[in-house]
């Protein structure tokens, strides 16, 4: 994994280049008071001060030179991920400020997913910031966004479950977790729905319970859809809709990435991360459009279609997850492409009971400028997945309200009351921008981050907030 650390150090006053950032209002007094050479230098690039925009001015004497910079908001986290990717190697300032949240920028579009290609030696570009109280945690928040791209961008046949299996365990190690993984006939009998979702691959299902921290503290439960390739199953998905299927393991690497953040900066809390882990896949003994699973909590589902595969598994990890009476349940998965069609790519839908942590993770996504939206729970959209002959149908008829839906599915699988917010994502970027390649990508990430360390924050006299 790129060494973050290295690239956001702090200043005390070593040699650095500058960077000035600048807008299309703020250009003219910059070029007011500079050189001939520079305003030169600007005009020849066509700076305008748009966000992105970066050019390089050269001084009075040989090798001389500083950086100007287009920005439209300095608290952007990517305002600074231009620069990062287009200016030479070499260690960098900002001329008037800390970079504040743009530092994680900067980091971001230096990091690259090089498992499958040969090792290429890439010099650094260095941010100094004179804010030092701030380095490790924006360290620890592109280690986390990292790890869920390199997750999310590795293939299947890289990434079964048994592999997801390792990178949990791996994670936990590094904290002092504990991590059991349930797999064969304890999974046959206590996870009946994961078992028959991904008993028909080669790698067979199981589910990854993690816990870690004080038992005193209020119990925080995060699940995560761990489908590390969806072929849809007897039902079988086109080609084209095949394609980024090794991405339907996103909600579980955006779990894990979260976990990692709470236990890094050791927030109070009770952690467990639960991720049923499986692969949709087709043979003989793969479950079958009609068939009827009962399921850990006792609801019988008639599968309408084998391709709603992940919210069948998330039905027994949501079962399991309450068994405890967590204080907040956040469940996260890339379970619809209804949601997609809705709002896009960068916006994850949001669903809860409660408006109280709606509240909180959208306002934890206007701070981390990484913004949810609310869905509603439609109660009366209900009827578009009864069953015949079932307690329920895993898939709703007409076409129509797709994520709801699907978010009604697994309300049915959460007793009332229960604090629970379920979050439906992309986990990929379909076009490059600054900061963020096309690939693998942490959708909501740092609006929940944001929301967890305000609700579970620690005062300066070691006082928690809740």
């Amino acid at each position: 994994m790129t060494d973050f650390a290295s690239l956001l150090v702090a200043d005390t006053g070593q040699p650095a280049r500058t960077i000035a950032l600048v807008d299309s209002a703020g250009l003219a007094d910059w070029l007011a008071a500079a050189s001939d050479r520079a305003r030169v230098a600007v005009d020849a690039a066509g700076f305008v001060g748009g966000a992105g925009e970066v050019v390089i001015v050269g001084g009075d004497a040989a090798g001389d030179w500083s950086v100007l910079a287009g920005v439209v908001d300095r608290l952007d986290p990517w305002a600074l991920a231009a620069a990062a990717e287009k200016l030479p190697a070499g260690t960098y300032r900002l001329a008037d400020a800390a970079p504040g949240p743009a530092a994680f920028g900067w980091l971001m579009a230096q990091h690259r997913f090089d498992r499958y290609r040969a090792p290429k030696a890439v010099a650094p570009r260095i941010l100094l910031t004179p804010d030092t109280a701030s380095i490790d945690a924006t360290v620890q928040l592109a280690e986390a966004t990292a790890l869920v791209r390199d997750l999310v961008d590795t293939p299947a046949g890289d990434m079964d479950p048994a592999a997801l299996a390792d990178a949990i365990r791996a994670e936990g190690e590094r904290f002092g977790a504990v991590v059991d993984v349930i797999t064969g006939d304890d999974l046959r009998t206590g996870f009946p729905a994961i078992d028959a979702v991904g008993r028909a691959a080669a790698v067979g299902p199981r589910l990854i319970d993690l816990t870690w921290g004080d038992p005193a503290h209020p119990k925080l439960t995060l699940v995560g859809k761990g489908v590390t390739f969806d072929s849809g199953g007897l039902d079988i998905k086109p080609a084209s809709g095949m394609r980024l299927m090794k991405k339907d393991m996103g909600g579980a690497a955006h779990a894990l990435a979260l976990a990692r953040l709470v236990m890094g900066a050791r927030l109070p809390v009770r952690l467990r991360l639960i991720v049923p882990a499986v692969e949709n896949a087709i043979a003989g003994n793969a479950f079958r459009p009609g068939d009827v699973l009962r399921t850990r909590a006792g609801i019988t589902v008639e599968v309408g279609n084998t391709d709603a595969e992940g919210r069948l598994i998330l039905a027994d990890a949501l079962a399991l997850a309450q068994e405890d009476a967590p204080d907040l349940l956040l469940d996260m998965a890339t379970l619809t492409g209804a949601a997609r069609v809705a709002l896009g790519p960068d916006l994850p839908a949001l669903f809860s009971h409660s408006d109280g942590i709606a509240a909180e993770l959208l306002a934890g996504g206007v701070t981390a400028r990484d913004q949810l939206w609310r869905m509603p729970l439609w109660a009366p959209y209900a009827e578009m997945i009864k069953s015949g002959i079932a307690d329920i149908d895993n898939s709703g008829e007409g076409g129509f309200a797709g994520c709801i839906t699907a978010a009604l599915f697994l309300d049915r699988f959460v007793a009332p009351g229960v604090p629970w917010a379920h979050v439906d994502l992309f986990a990929w970027n379909p076009a490059a921008k600054p900061g963020r390649p096309k690939g693998g990508a942490a959708t909501g990430l740092r609006a929940l981050w944001s929301m967890l360390q305000n609700r579970f924050a620690i005062d300066e006299f070691g006082t928690p907030s809740y």
